[in-house]
């Protein structure tokens, strides 16, 4: 299996002060509280899909997904449990990931393609395709920091796409990709192009508030409520019972 999640929890600590100085960092460790106020986003998470599968995972704002696949794409640890994942990962997210503000969208798309695994040489054979279906050709030398979070979205995605399918990754993390701000002939257009990816095979983890994509592409969903599996199982059956519950 690619995907193996045994007893997996994540949490963070509510008193953690960045500025905290050493003497109240020495305190903390002999404190006999210092556990009082751990904050369990999600526990005993238990998740195995086959070969080729697409999940997709729902679930209120809060509810822990889109920390559970910050997990699987190695940005948090896990806390608890195992995590094991066979092959070469992918992370798709609709906020900006890899982009520096003060750099331009030109250098921008040389900077997340080197990120993705991309010689300069096979980011430029797809540097025109990027920007076109981007549709922010007269932007390319215009700092990111000046773009709206529309934007920002449209040049994260197609230059994240573009170099995926150069990739082929054999596990593809999807975090809201297509829902931070972007129109609905952009997110139509995106949706067809991320199809290309959804059918190579590879196991795709899909984390959508989109119920109709999700039972659209997805084998199986996973409903998630205050870090808990409330129902695990075929995607017609697991959004039907959400959507009752959440009317």
């Amino acid at each position: 299996m690619r995907i193996n999640l045994q007893g997996v929890g994540k949490k963070f600590n509510l008193n953690f002060k960045k500025r905290e100085g050493i003497l109240a960092r020495l305190l903390s460790v002999f404190s006999l509280s210092k556990n009082a106020n751990d904050f369990w986003v999600f526990r005993v998470i238990d998740f195995t899909p086959a070969d080729g599968q697409i999940v997709g995972i729902i679930g209120r704002n809060g509810s822990g997904k889109s920390t559970l696949l910050r997990v699987l794409a190695g940005i948090y640890q896990a806390d608890e449990g195992t995590v094991k994942l066979k092959g070469q990962v992918a992370y798709l997210t609709g906020f900006g990931q890899g982009l520096m503000p003060k750099l331009t969208m030109r250098e921008n798309i040389y900077l997340v393609g080197s990120l993705l695994g991309l010689s300069q040489k096979e980011i430029k054979q797809r540097f025109v395709e990027i920007v076109e279906f981007s549709e922010l050709g007269e932007y390319i030398e215009t700092p990111v920091y000046k773009f709206s979070s529309g934007m920002i979205s449209r040049l994260s995605f197609s230059t994240t796409i573009f170099c995926l399918k150069h990739r082929n990754p054999d596990i593809l993390l999807i975090d809201e990709a297509l829902e931070a701000g972007t129109d609905l002939n952009f997110r139509n257009k995106a949706l067809n192009k991320m199809e290309e990816i959804l059918l190579t095979g590879a196991n795709v983890v899909l984390v959508s508030h989109d119920l109709a994509m999700i039972e659209k592409y997805c084998h199986d969903v996973i409903w998630l409520d205050k870090g808990k599996i409330v129902k695990q199982g075929q995607a017609s059956e697991v959004v039907s019972a959400y959507v009752k519950v959440n009317k």
